[in-house]
Order: structure tokens, then sequence, then C-alpha cells
């Protein structure tokens, strides 16, 4: 018995392996893998490729699916654009703040007394931050479909 040694499940002998267990031994010259760990290799390899396979196919139906979709939307969005036209009016008050009507939003303000200091508050009014204002004004807009 010198001349075996255990190695978990397999018996080694003088360069030869003996599966423990077997109805009949089967002798596994040194330096090759036992039959098991190669059945063990080969299925994880499809594992992993069968997904990888169909995982592509996937794709490829993702981003047909995608260029449809976006093709639909460009073509929704192009017409409403060209449908869309930028509706402004003028409007001043006495003062320091000028309220755009409802709907419109102010994109510039002007203010008398030579201020150039202003800001725009809760979105829809125009305030000129100088001292003594006699006037504000703001260019309100929206956009009309």
């Amino acid at each position: 018995m010198e001349d075996f040694a255990t190695c978990s499940s397999w018996l080694l002998y003088k360069g030869a392996a003996c599966e423990l267990g077997a109805a009949s031994c089967k002798i596994v010259p040194e330096g090759s893998s036992a039959p098991g760990v190669m059945k063990a290799a080969v299925f994880l390899l499809l594992a992993l490729l069968v997904p990888a396979y169909h995982t592509g196919a996937q794709c490829i139906i993702d981003n047909v699916v995608d260029l449809k979709v976006q093709a639909a939307i460009s073509s929704i969005v192009s017409s409403t654009l060209a449908k869309a036209k930028l509706l402004c009016q003028d409007v001043s008050a006495r003062g320091a703040l000028v309220s755009c009507p409802a709907g419109y939003k102010p994109t510039g303000c002007a203010c008398g007394m030579g201020c150039g200091s202003w800001d725009i508050r809760s979105d829809s009014t125009c305030h000129c931050q100088c001292g003594g204002i006699d006037w504000t004004a703001a260019r309100c807009c929206k956009i009309g479909l």
C-alpha cells in the first residue's frame, strides 16, 4: 500500500487513477483529466455559449425595434414642430414689476431710468432691481401649435 495516495474520491497508484465506488476501475493515464471533469467543462462551455448566441439575436431584434420606434417618433415630432409657432407679445407696467399673461413666459426684461439689472421671479414676472424705477417691460412668449 505504500504506492497508493488518496485525493478526494480518486485513488492514485504509480501515475494511474481509479475512481472509487465505481463498478469497475477505469485507469486514466497520468496528466489527463478525469471523464467527469471533461463532461463538466463541456457542459459549462455550452451553458455559456448558447445564451451568448441567443443574446446576440435578441440585440438585433432590439435594435430593429428601436429604429422603428425612433422613426415613428421623429416623424410625429417633425410634423408637430412644423406646425409650432412662437407667439410673443410685449407687456409693460409702472413700477419695478410686470407680469406676463397666463401661459406666457418672460424671455427678456427692460427697465426705465437706465437700469440694466433685472431678474425673472416666479417664472412669469420681470423685476427691475434698481431703486426708483418708473417703468418695467417684458417680452413674453409661448409656443403655439
